[in-house]
């Protein structure tokens, strides 16, 4: 992908700035070929979507859903196009501005100071502002679960913004500040780690343009904006998106700021592996055209060995990376985090969200996400890129 020219795809040539839009499309709720449409809802009780319409209808994104193109992969070993001193190679992250091949042997990416304050910039350029939110009483060790019963309707309603959990944007090669999924703040030895889906994070390499705002509300970023300085995904998840492993952990920094913890500000997520099916969860996301979030409880099921399955409808694109929880707290909200939508079909549909299980694996990509050295924080208003944080334009007042 170039700055301009055209891509190749399996149907011709596209012109580039509609190949670059899929870069977020293709990251939302999945996309899946139309003979397996339906399939894993069958069973379940939830409605299954009407399947994918034949050659010449419209495109067909996850179950039956109208929307993005179906992927392709490219056979092709090179292909070159000159257009002016552009060069386009399909099929090479680095070709991409804002993707990077990070380490696929250990699926890890460092990410750079100046990339993130780039981010933060865009999102404060456009609609958003930080205003600082209420304070958050951190809480140790046990408490008493409060009980969960299943929401009624069966169905994901708008849900008042909890300190943990926010939207996760990737602003766009306009600039644009687009939050395209959902991620929350999970417990870690440094207090500086969030969890997500695998697919919000690396498709076809590493996004290097990723801002985190927990607690998300009415365009306000009561507790300030986010960026990684580490992401860690599973190696299977490069090398053939294994949706085992659609879970990715992010160490992050505020931007702008030195120092000073995110999971001090906002509390967080305890985290636990091997749950057992069949346990009342909430589910919450952020839909990509909201600045609030919606919520869902009901049963998180066995969908296989190695998946969870959430049946409540109303989840639509911008909810993948969100936590599934058991275990509230009642009086902070907080809970156990045994999953995040992503999984089977990068998410779902409409009807049914899935989530990779939170087992041994998981488990050991947590152990090296929390292990690898956090980078050395600079000084406010040192280095060349310090005042990118800092919005072009006045945010929305």
């Amino acid at each position: 992908m170039s700055g301009s020219g055209v891509v190749l795809c399996s149907d011709g040539v596209v012109p580039a700035d509609a190949a670059r839009r899929r870069l977020v499309e293709t990251s939302e709720r999945g996309t899946v070929p139309a003979d397996s449409a339906g399939r894993a809802a069958e069973g379940t009780g939830a409605p299954v979507a009407g399947g994918c319409p034949g050659p010449g209808g419209a495109a067909c994104t996850g179950r039956g859903r109208p929307g993005v193109p179906l992927r392709v992969t490219l056979a092709l070993a090179v292909l070159t196009v000159a257009m002016g001193s552009a060069v386009l190679a399909p099929g090479s992250p680095s070709r991409d501005p804002f993707l990077a091949p990070g380490d696929s042997a250990t699926g890890a990416y460092l990410a750079t100071r100046a990339d993130g304050d780039r981010a933060a910039a865009a999102v404060l350029a456009g609609p958003y502002k930080e205003q600082p939110g209420p304070v958050v009483t951190a809480r140790h060790g046990s408490v008493m679960a409060a009980p969960l019963s299943a929401s009624r309707p069966l169905l994901a309603a708008p849900a008042a913004a909890s300190p943990a959990i926010g939207a996760l944007f990737s602003p766009d090669g306009n600039g644009d500040p687009v939050h395209h999924c959902t991620a929350s703040v999970v417990q870690s030895p440094g207090g500086d780690l969030i969890a997500t889906a695998a697919h919000c994070v690396h498709d076809d390499g590493f996004r290097t343009r990723l801002v985190f705002a927990p607690g998300l509300h009415d365009g306000i970023a009561p507790y300030g904006l986010w960026v990684p300085t580490r992401i860690q995904v599973d190696p299977r998840w490069i090398s053939d998106r294994d949706p085992d492993h659609d879970v990715a952990f992010l160490r992050v920094r505020r931007a702008g700021r030195a120092g000073g913890r995110i999971a001090d500000l906002t509390g967080a997520e305890r985290i636990r592996f091997d749950a057992p099916a069949g346990r009342a969860a909430q589910l919450t996301g952020y839909p990509e055209d909201r600045d609030a979030p919606v919520s869902c409880r009901h049963t998180a099921d066995a969908q296989g060995p190695a998946q969870l399955r959430f049946t409540c409808p109303g989840f639509p694109n911008g909810t993948s990376g969100g936590p599934m929880l058991t275990d509230l707290d009642p009086v902070t909200g907080t809970g156990a985090l045994i999953g995040v939508i992503g999984g089977l079909d990068e998410g779902g549909d409409d009807f049914v969200s899935y989530s990779s299980r939170f087992g041994t694996d998981v488990a050991a990509l947590y152990r090296r996400a929390i292990a690898a050295p956090a980078p050395r924080a600079e000084r406010p208003g040192s280095g060349a890129n310090a005042s990118a944080v800092r919005p072009p334009v006045a945010p929305r007042s």
